[in-house]
């Protein structure tokens, strides 16, 4: 049973978190940035920072969560 095929409505789902995650993912980078720029004062820096940070791990899962569902899965 491990070797079958996702369900069309399983892929559905995964493909419908997407935007959520890339929006998640750069939401709380973005929290971390500001919230450390205000307790160190740092001006904008960090903020920009850790908003980059949050965008590249949003990319990350869109690309982990595409490539399991193209069928190119890696096996650990």
């Amino acid at each position: 049973m491990a070797d079958e095929e996702p369900s069309v409505l399983r892929q559905l789902a995964r493909l419908s978190t997407i935007g959520v995650t890339l929006v998640a993912a750069t939401a709380i980078g973005l929290a971390i940035g500001y919230g450390l720029d205000r307790v160190l004062g740092t001006g904008p820096w960090l903020t920009l920072i850790f908003t980059l940070f949050g965008i590249v791990a949003g990319f990350l899962n869109l690309f982990r969560d595409v490539g399991m569902i193209g069928g190119r899965r890696r096996k650990p």
